[in-house]
């Protein structure tokens, strides 16, 4: 359960995909001028993490990696199909487009013509491809990981286009310098919000772990020191018979 819940609060602040390492900038900048817009492609790219990654995780595993096919029978052990991942993985994103394409059409025409070409260019989302070959990169264990990692990257995803669709509505009422209108103060602002994001990173790691245990001498050490003690023994006696002798 602790497994379930850092990585879930890791991939949504700490890994975010647009913050950490800027996938799917495309997208996060060409429709994050409306925020009902942003929401609908955030939600879209959601569906599309949270289905892909797994059905990419059962692929890996039981297809792709080093003796994955060792279900069929023994004499399939040996193969490694691993070379077909980014052929199956794109195939899998673009259905799963496909599918989320003819839903927003069916169920909501406006959303689907204000979203325009951006929403079946999802299937080139660099993010979506991003998710799965993390996944694979992480080597997740169970299909649960799998599903979380996906869900929770479609969220920190999500939560950027809506923070900077927000940020952006209302700016247009700022005065900002001519040079930086546009795509320019948009570049800064995500600079500074990956920055706060990247702050997240002290909550799962480096807190409550205990102090290291005080590290023993070395047996080099330890003979350095025994001779030093030596040595200093042998220069008291010798000073001492000096002076009987005087």
């Amino acid at each position: 359960m602790l497994e379930h819940i850092e990585l879930f609060f890791k991939s949504i602040f700490i890994d975010n995909m647009v913050f950490a390492v800027f996938l799917g900038m495309c997208s996060y900048l060409a429709v994050s001028k409306k925020v009902a817009t942003a929401v609908g492609l955030g939600a879209a790219v959601i569906f599309v993490l949270a289905v892909t990654v797994p059905l990419n995780w059962l692929l890996d595993q039981y297809l792709l990696r080093d003796g994955a096919l060792v279900w069929l029978g023994p004499e399939y052990a040996d193969y490694n199909l691993s070379f077909l991942s980014f052929i199956l993985f794109i195939a899998t994103i673009a259905t799963m487009v496909q599918l989320v394409e003819i839903v927003v059409e069916k169920f909501s025409p406006s959303l689907y013509n204000s979203l325009g070409i951006f929403l079946p260019l999802i299937a080139v989302n660099c993010a979506i491809l991003g998710g799965s070959l993390f996944m694979q990169a992480r080597d997740i264990q169970t299909l649960g990981l799998a599903l979380n990692y996906g869900v929770s990257s479609g969220i920190g995803w999500f939560l950027a286009i809506l923070a900077i669709a927000a940020i952006r509505e209302k700016i247009r009422y700022s005065n900002v310098p001519a040079p930086l209108r546009g795509l320019g103060i948009t570049f800064i602002i995500t600079g500074l919000m990956g920055i706060g994001f990247q702050s997240f990173g002290g909550m799962l790691t480096g807190g409550g772990e205990e102090a290291p245990a005080p590290v023993e001498e070395t047996t080099a050490e330890k003979v350095i020191e025994k001779k030093e003690i030596k040595e200093e023994i042998d220069s008291k006696d010798v000073s001492y018979n000096d002076a009987i002798n005087k």
